[in-house]
């Protein structure tokens, strides 16, 4: 069975070959080549056609697919080729390269031994290698220059020099260098040498020298460079002497170059000379060197360039190019112009210099701050990193260069917006003074060069390229200097070069640009010859021309019915190449097809023709291994050939049938499948038994025989479960049962318990009953709990087993608990439990408690307890006891008495915009405690802009809409305790408001422009800017300021004050574009637009316009064309006059004239009246005019005016033209013709001007005279003329106007196209066209009574073929045309075809045809008879061709065409042949397709059809009919079903709360589908999910609400379920525990719980009606369906009604709260001492707000008034005594029920003396 091409993968393909090597002996060689292939191939080394093998100095690495053959200390017995074979199961390929072995130099001999010398360098055989190459110089203009190299190489290379690419003797004349032998003294036979010396060395001197070596093994070079630079100056003798100019002034004005800003100029000079002249650039007069932005080169083309980088205003001036040679000199020049942006730099950089590794500051300042920049090194962006530091502050714009290198070294640019750019040097101070550029880019094969200057002189350098150093033969150094010099550089140039010197580098990227080639030809006269068996010989031509670059053939091979054409090998030499039979990997016919290729590509195949069959001979490449199994395994046999071939398998000497897939043997029986797949043979033995041990297995093929035997050993025992690991989980006292069931029947197995090993006893018991092994636990502990494994043979059953206690419930408390302390008292918590060992947690706010000293942990029996034996106020919050899954909640609140303020602790700072909402918060350590709020001092009244609040012990002073008079410092006060706060009142950033965006405005010159910002605030201040500076106010220019509005007018813009203004608020900006234009230019006198003027001509003209404005420009036009001003038309202008003026103007300078200005234009038709017509002296004297009959007459007379009218009159009649008269106008010229004159034009002629009467004339008289008598005055001449060519006769009359009468052969002539006569005056002539030989006779002419003959005679002319036969080939039944062309046209009959030099035989099938010269034989339907040789022949020349008939070959008529069907459907492939009764194949993926239910096959005459059905995804792919060498393939596409909803969405009713699920079925389980609701896609959240599984598409909804109601939908593709709807039903929530009331002391919690009969349902709690919400002192929660109550710190004014509400349902309670006795919690001092006539306030706190107290002073109650007030907030009250006079002196009392305070109040000072 053949294996299809898609089966064998790819073959090999080399993607980088292995290269040539020289190396010296003893050195290192190393081979490389990069391989590919599917399967990855093979890869062997051989030499001499020997497979190599690794060794101490040969060695194989492998790098991925990269293969290299690593050869150690080489020495010349290694030399040869050797070739890379690659070989997979797809094809073969090889790939060979040289390794040459040079002798190494040989030291020079000591001169006192007497020892012949070594062999010279090079002396072996091989290419030319370098011994000494020249090195780069740099040399003073003048200096003579010697370049030297040495070769070696045998035979003895030959040297010679080139300059930049070209020969010495193209680039100077020979007087200029000299080429010598090098010397050889004491150095015998050292090799070939050539050095190149420069007499006087010029400044174009400077280049690329290299120098070539080669022989008949190779080509070598080295290069150097050489710099020849300009002596410095001396200084003039004389000191008073002026300086010699540098150039000549210039002669004429130089050329302007305009570039913007930032911009690149170049500047190119061409020139020629001989000798080659000297370059130099000057600017403004000076002498220009190279830098950083100044560069100077020599382009390809050899133009000498000035580039001048990033140009600056500083750069503009006069550059100047001056070249000079011994013959002369010459300059050119070009003033540069820098055109500087409108938008600058506020302050541009400035040149850094930096050391080595330090850092460089880069500065500048933009016009404004918002203005964003960008920094560039050259042309590379910069972004901001640890090296490239960037900083905006303001208008500032700073760089910071980190870590300097010297490839830091450069020009750095600044750029903002329009790419206005600033410019700065960084030089770098380090051992490089001049780095190398940052790219390099040469073509291939041209020179590059690289250049290094370094501080130190005579210091070395290290060049290197990607890491690894360069040879020393291209590096040259000479003092500061250091060079690197790559000749004729390649692609394997290319790189990083990095020159090092210590911690200093540079480095630049090589990029080498291919040089596009033409590929190589292809090779030719290639033919196939088939040998002896299974080998075929290929031979082969070179191609023509042969390339100019090394080359090799390229052989590949395609079998007959495939595709793919595989590599067989490469050659370098044509000639005839043997392709074995063992060169193919499966046996079939194969052909051949060859190719050139070399380094520029590949030439066509040219296909040998004819097929060969060949056969591959196997061996055998892993072979067949015993194999040992299980009983029960599966046993598979496999084995590796070379090749891939039919195989036969044995088992105990039986075959076994290859021929099915599977089949079975022997008495077992023993079931077996046979495998192939490529190159590997494979063999299963399915599900053996025991007894099978020992069978012999074998396998057999042409060329080779393996065997192997089979084993059978016991199967394993393994455990049948559990199969994954357990866990399980119990309780203390249960019974624990483990079991572990083996597939082999009392198999011992041993138990572990977290790796030990278990020991029987009471509490562990292990049993074994057949297969099963159980551990049992009778009363499970928790120490039990671990990981118990059962273990036998290698493998392992594990159980996690956990043992945990019974769940823990707490008795006490049920309901949370609060506790109130104050400082350093005793707080106890106690839970009680219902299992005295239960373990216990405490937490604190979701920290778990540890014990302390502030913190003991009691536990006795149930009872446990948390104690904080001197509670303080931070130890305060919620405490939980954890038992389990059980817990109870402690509320913990510790009152710190000694202060007041709980937060805040410290001052605060309030920062507020102003309106915004302010709220100051003090929290108190009691909720009845009274504050007083101050501001400044002085206490707050509460009011609409100041709200004051209290809630619980929280006091609010809260500012609605602050404003700026709201700042200060305010103070919660209590007692002496305060609180401080810092309110700071700012106004908000200003916002414009208008305009959002930018604004552009268009006005014209004079017109008033107004730029209006509105503000967010109207006393914002703006600054305006236009162009980035800040304008200045003017009367061109007046800032307004409205409100909130700002205004910029330009009361009378003009065009300068376009530009870009700015209006800038601080915070926000607004940008207007104003473009001002100039005024409409207007025409204001004439008013008329259009004006008819007449004028006398030959006069003066003038047209005359008024313009406004004066200074505008006008535009004169003369029928549609501007004129020019000249001294017969005159332009003027005066003021706002505008004048034309015609000094002399004539009639033709009437017409339309227009006078035009920007806007406007007016038009003058202008007309010139002319003055009467006069005749002018006649050309002929007006006396009669004698004439002979026939003769011509002309009547000529000139007018004072060119287009006056005329009439003319014969004897007093109207003459007209015709009738032999013509009458002509030439100018102011009137002519009367008369062609011939006659009798009847005798008389008197009038030419009258006008036909006024009266009006001037002019009369001519013409007399004719007898005609004369006709007779011939020459006679006719006789002709000979060839045929085709004309013949002319000719003879004269007389008199010229006779007639005459042509004869031939005595026969009247006609004239016609082939008969021309023609008469010119006396002269006749007749002309016959392209004679023929019938024309040949006698030609008469007569005139009158006389007659002249000549005889013609016409010559035959050669009939030749221009274009002769062609060998044609044509296919049996083809159509063919044999044609040629003659040199002229011939006669019916002029040629003949004949056929092996016979005429043609009579047959239907042949046809001849003439086109003019063209002449063609059709033969149709040819025959293999019809082959042979075909001739045209004529009288004169003859023509022959071969025509070659091949056998019918077959074709398709009509191809294959792709199918696409949906899975499932069927596919019919059609094609028709050429022939019928063709047997073809069919196959799918390269594997032959048989008749079945699912494949038809059909042929009906040339018509072939194949029907696949039943076709699925998988099917998909090629399908190919193949007959003979035909083939033919269409793509089959399978595509997949579209996706149907199989079962659809149905309608659902929820209740409220609940999970609603959608649910549909799909045709194909992976499809994506979208969840619509209401039309609108859904998203997954945490509520909604979409599920796919299988088939089955699901949205459940969670919790639904209401709003999820609506109708859903499904979509899949095209297909649609739904919508379908969704009800949310409301849920029904009934009371299963009804609140119970609760009676509780004023300060004391109460709990209320709820039980309702849903778990998810929301309640609401109200208090007296008001609802509750959890804060403070309220806490609510839920448990299920339990609600929870939770009210702390209880007060008399608490108690009501209790209201829970969930839904519907509903449940009261009442709350009763015992008020405690009135009290007072802050006393009056003892004594309070107050000044005359200031105001004394008492004040006390009770225990609870509301309570009533009575002020009495000495015993009697105080009664509010004028003096007296009496104040309450809360639990406080205060007594106010206001104006305090001495009498006010005494005892108060404050009584609040049973308690009482007392003060003594005294009063200082002495009362005021009343007037």
């Amino acid at each position: 069975m053949k294996a299809g091409s898609g089966d064998q993968g790819s073959p090999p393909c080399f993607l980088r070959f292995p290269r040539p090597v020289r190396v010296v002996s003893g050195a290192e060689a190393e081979l490389k080549c990069v391989v590919l292939g599917e399967p990855p191939p093979i890869v062997v080394w051989e030499k001499g056609g020997q497979q190599l093998a690794a060794s101490d100095r040969l060695s194989f690495p492998v790098d991925g697919a990269e293969h290299c053959l690593l050869l150690s200390g080489a020495l010349p017995t290694d030399a040869g080729v050797y070739v890379c074979r690659a070989r997979n199961s797809a094809g073969e390929a090889y790939a060979a390269a040289a390794v040459t072995v040079l002798e190494p130099p040989a030291p020079e001999p000591e001169p006192q031994l007497a020892e012949r010398p070594l062999p010279p360098p090079g002396a072996g055989e091989g290419a030319p290698v370098f011994l000494t190459g020249p090195r780069s110089q740099w040399v003073l203009r003048g200096a003579e220059v010697v370049l030297e190299c040495q070769v070696g190489g045998l035979p003895a290379p030959t040297l010679y020099w080139e300059k930049d690419g070209m020969a010495l003797d193209e680039v100077w004349d020979s007087s200029h260098f000299s080429l010598e032998p090098g010397r050889a003294e004491g150095r015998a036979g050292a090799g070939a040498s050539l050095a190149l010396r420069i007499l006087a060395a010029r400044l174009p001197d400077s280049g690329v020298y290299v120098c070539h070596a080669s022989n008949t093994h190779g080509h070598a070079r080295a290069g150097a460079l050489l710099q020849v630079q300009q002596p410095p100056e001396s200084p003039p003798e004389d000191p008073d002497e002026a300086p010699t100019p540098v150039v000549e002034p210039l002669k004429c004005a130089p050329k302007t170059f305009w570039v913007n800003e930032g911009k690149h100029a170049k500047f190119r000079c061409y020139v020629m000379g001989k000798p080659e002249p000297e370059i130099e650039w000057h600017w403004e007069g000076r002498p220009l060197l190279p830098d950083r932005r100044r560069l100077m080169y020599r382009d390809r083309d050899g133009g000498f360039v000035l580039k001048v980088l990033y140009c600056q205003a500083k750069d503009r001036g006069l550059y100047v190019c001056a070249a000079r040679n011994s013959a002369g000199q010459t300059l050119s020049a070009v003033q540069l112009h820098v055109k500087e942006p409108r938008l600058r730099f506020s302050r541009p950089l400035q040149d850094v210099e930096g050391r080595e590794h330090g850092i460089a500051v880069l500065e500048c300042k933009v016009p404004n701050s918002r203005i964003p920049t960008a920094w560039f090194r050259e042309d590379q962006r910069l972004l901001p990193c640890r090296k490239y530091e960037q900083i905006e502050e303001g208008t500032v714009r700073r760089l910071i260069i980190h870590r300097l290198k010297a490839d830091d070294d450069g020009v750095y640019l600044c750029e903002m917006r329009g790419r206005v750019r600033t410019v700065a040097n960084v030089t770098v101070k380090g051992p490089i003074l001049k780095r190398l550029p940052r790219k390099l880019d040469v073509f291939e094969g041209e020179n590059a060069v690289l250049l290094v200057e370094t501080r130190e002189a005579g210091v070395e350098g290290r060049w290197s390229r990607d890491g690894e150093d360069l040879p020393a033969t291209c590096q040259s150094s000479s003092g500061h200097m250091h060079a690197l010099v790559l000749p004729g550089v390649t692609r394997e140039d290319a790189g990083e070069v990095t020159f090092s010197l210590g911690n200093s580098r540079t480095t630049t990227l090589l990029r080498v640009k291919c040089i596009k080639h033409n590929p190589p030809g292809p090779p030719v006269l290639a033919e196939m010859f088939k040998g002896h068996r299974n080998t075929v010989l290929l031979t082969w031509k070179p191609p023509d021309p042969t390339p100019e670059t090394p080359f090799i053939y390229r052989l590949e091979r395609q079998e007959v019915g495939s595709e793919d054409w595989v590599q067989c090998f490469s050659i370098e030499k044509a000639g005839a190449v043997e392709v074995p039979g063992d060169c193919v990997p499966t046996e079939g016919d194969y052909r051949f097809r060859v190719c050139t290729v070399s380094e520029h590509g590949r030439s066509p195949h040219v296909v040998f023709h004819g097929s060969a069959h060949l056969v591959p001979t196997a061996r055998l490449v892993a072979g067949l291994e015993e194999v040992q199994v299980y009983d029960g395994e599966d046993a598979v046999f496999s084995l590796d050939l070379s090749t891939v071939i039919q195989g036969t398998w044995f088992l105990n000497g039986e075959e076994l049938k290859s021929n099915e897939p599977e089949g079975q043997v022997g008495p077992g029986p023993l079931r077996y499948r046979v495998e192939q797949r490529g190159l590997q043979h494979r063999l299963i033995l399915q599900a053996v038994r025991h007894h099978d041990s020992g069978a012999l297995i074998g396998f057999s093929c042409p060329g080779v025989q393996d065997s192997a035997a089979l084993t059978i050993q016991e199967s394993p025992v393994h455990i049948l479960s559990p199969q994954d690991k357990v866990s399980l989980t119990f309780t203390t006292s249960d019974r624990v049962v483990l079991t572990c069931e083996l597939s082999r029947v009392d198999f011992p197995a041993s138990w572990y318990k977290d790796g030990q090993q278990v020991e029987e006893s009471e509490s562990l018991v292990v049993k074994m009953d057949g297969r099963k092994h159980r551990l049992i636990l009778p009363e499970a502990q928790v120490q039990d709990s671990g990981e118990f494994e059962c273990r036998t043979e290698g493998v392992s059953a594990f159980f996690s087993v956990t043992v945990q206690d019974p769940p823990v419930h707490i008795v006490a408390p049920r309901e949370h608990v609060f506790v109130h302390a104050i400082t350093s008292e005793c707080v106890m918590l106690t839970c009680e439990v219902d299992r005295e060992d239960a373990p216990v947690h405490w937490f604190k706010d979701g920290q778990e408690v540890e014990e302390s000293d502030f913190v003991l942990l009691e536990s006795e029996g149930p009872h446990h307890r948390l104690v904080l034996p001197s509670a303080q106020p931070s130890v305060g919050g919620e405490f939980q006891c954890v038992a389990g899954d059980e817990r109870a909640y402690f509320t913990v609140t510790i009152t710190d008495v000694s202060s007041w303020i709980v937060y805040p602790s410290g001052k605060v700072y309030v920062a507020a915009v102003r309106l915004e909402r302010v709220v100051l918060t003090c929290e108190l350590c009691r909720p009845w405690a009274e504050v007083r709020w101050t501001k400044d001092g002085e206490e707050v009244v509460e009011s609409p802009a100041l709200l004051l609040q209290k809630e619980d012990t929280v006091r609010r002073l809260v500012l609605p809409a602050v404003q700026l008079e709201d700042s200060g410092e305010y103070l919660c006060e209590i007692d002496d305790e305060s609180a401080s706060f810092t309110v700071t009142v700012t106004e908000p950033p200003v916002r414009i408001l208008y305009p959002r965006d930018e604004v552009t405005l268009v006005a014209v010159s004079l017109e008033c422009v107004v730029l209006m910002c509105e503000l967010s605030r109207e006393d914002a201040p703006v600054r305006w800017y236009k162009d980035g500076l800040e304008v200045e106010e003017s009367e061109a220019l007046v800032l307004e300021s409205d409100g909130p509005r700002r205004r910029l007018v330009l009361p009378a813009a003009q065009p300068q004050d376009g530009g870009e203004f700015v209006c800038d608020a601080g915070d926000d900006s607004a940008f207007f574009t104003v473009t001002v234009t100039a005024p409409p230019e207007r025409i204001v006198h004439p008013a008329a637009r259009s004006l008819d003027l007449q004028f006398r001509a030959p006069g003066r003209v003038e047209l005359r316009c008024e313009v406004a404005p004066a200074g505008s420009q006008v535009r004169w036009y003369k029928d549609g064309l501007e004129v020019e001003a000249s001294e017969a038309l005159q332009l003027g202008a005066e003021g706002p006059t505008r004048t034309l003026t015609l000094p002399h103007a004539q009639p033709e300078d009437a017409g339309e004239y227009v006078c035009e200005t920007r806007d406007e234009a007016v038009t003058f038709n202008v007309s010139l009246a002319e003055p009467p017509v006069q005749f002018l002296a006649p050309e002929a004297a007006p006396g009669p005019l004698c004439v002979a009959p026939g003769e011509p007459v002309v009547l000529s007379c000139e007018l004072s005016r060119a287009g006056a009218l005329v009439f003319w009159s014969h004897n007093g009649k109207p003459v007209q033209t015709g009738e032999g008269l013509e009458l002509r106008a030439e100018g102011p010229r009137r002519v009367l013709c008369i062609r011939a004159a006659d009798l009847a034009h005798a008389g008197l002629y009038t030419c009258q001007c006008g036909a006024a009467p009266g009006a001037p004339s002019l009369s001519f008289t013409v007399q004719v005279a007898e005609p004369p008598l006709v007779k011939l005055v020459s006679e006719l001449t006789p002709l000979t003329v060839h045929e085709g060519d004309d013949a002319t006769f000719r003879c004269e009359v007389s008199p010229p106007d006779a007639d005459i009468t042509w004869l031939r052969n005595g026969v009247v002539i006609t004239p016609g196209p082939q008969l021309e006569t023609t008469q010119n005056g006396s002269s006749r002539t007749l002309t016959v066209r392209s004679c023929r030989l019938e024309d040949a006779g006698t030609v008469t002419a007569r005139a009158g009574g006389t007659s002249t003959s000549a005889r013609l005679h016409v010559r035959e002319t050669e009939l030749l073929f221009l274009r002769r036969l062609q060998d044609v080939r044509a296919e049996e039944g083809q159509d063919v045309c044999l044609e040629v062309e003659t040199g002229r046209v011939g006669a019916a009959g002029a040629v003949r075809w004949v056929r092996g030099g016979a005429p043609l035989p009579p047959d239907s099938r042949l046809s001849t045809a003439q086109d003019g010269h063209v002449y063609r034989l059709f033969i149709h339907s040819v025959v293999l008879a019809d082959q042979g040789t075909y001739g045209c022949e004529s009288h004169h020349d003859r023509t022959l061709a071969r025509l070659s008939v091949r056998p019918k070959q077959l074709r398709v008529l009509r191809p294959l065409e792709d199918v696409t069907i949906i899975e499932g459907g069927s596919a019919t492939f059609q094609l028709e042949l050429s022939q019928e009764g063709v047997t073809g194949e069919w196959a799918r993926g390269g594997v032959r397709l048989q008749p079945g239910p699912k494949c038809q096959i059909q042929a009906e005459g040339p018509a072939h059809h194949l029907v696949l059905s039943g076709l699925g995804l998988a099917d998909s792919g090629c399908i190919s009919f193949t007959a003979d060498t035909l083939r033919c393939a269409a793509r089959l596409t399978v595509r997949e079903a579209p996706v149907t909803i199989v079962r659809g969405l149905q309608d659902l009713e929820v209740t409220e709360g609940d999970t609603a699920t959608f649910e549909c079925a799909l045709s194909q389980a992976l499809a994506d589908v979208t969840w619509e609701k209401d039309g609108q896609p859904l998203t997954p959240s945490a509520r909604l999910r979409l599920q796919a599984l299988g088939t089955r598409r699901l949205l459940q909804l969670r919790r639904c609400s209401p709003l999820d109601a609506g109708t859903y939908s499904c979509v899949v593709g095209m297909a649609r379920t739904g919508p379908v709807h969704l009800v949310v039903c409301e849920r029904k929530v009934s009371v299963l525990s009804e609140l119970r009331s609760v009676s509780a002391r004023e300060g004391d919690g109460a709990t209320f719980e709820c039980t309702v009969s849903e778990v998810e349902t929301a309640g609401s709690w109200e208090l007296g009606g008001r609802p509750l919400r959890p804060g403070g002192r309220v806490r609510i929660r839920q448990e299920g369906k339990k609600h929870i109550l939770v009210l702390s710190e209880l007060r008399a004014e608490d108690a009501g009604e209790v209201r829970f509400q969930a839904g519907p349902a509903q449940s009261v309670a009442q709350l009763e709260v015992e008020a405690l006795p009135l009290q007072m919690r802050r006393r009056p001092p003892r004594e309070k001492t107050v000044l005359v006539g200031r105001r004394a306030v008492l004040e006390v706190t009770v225990s609870r707000p509301g309570g009533q107290v009575c002020w009495l002073r000495e015993g009697a109650e105080l009664c509010p008034g004028d003096k007296y007030q009496l104040r309450s907030h809360g639990p406080t009250h205060s007594l106010v005594i206001h104006d305090v006079r001495p009498e006010d002196q005494g005892t108060y009392c404050c009584q609040a029920g049973q308690d009482s305070a007392y003060t003594r109040l005294l009063v200082e000072g002495d009362a005021p003396l009343s007037t």
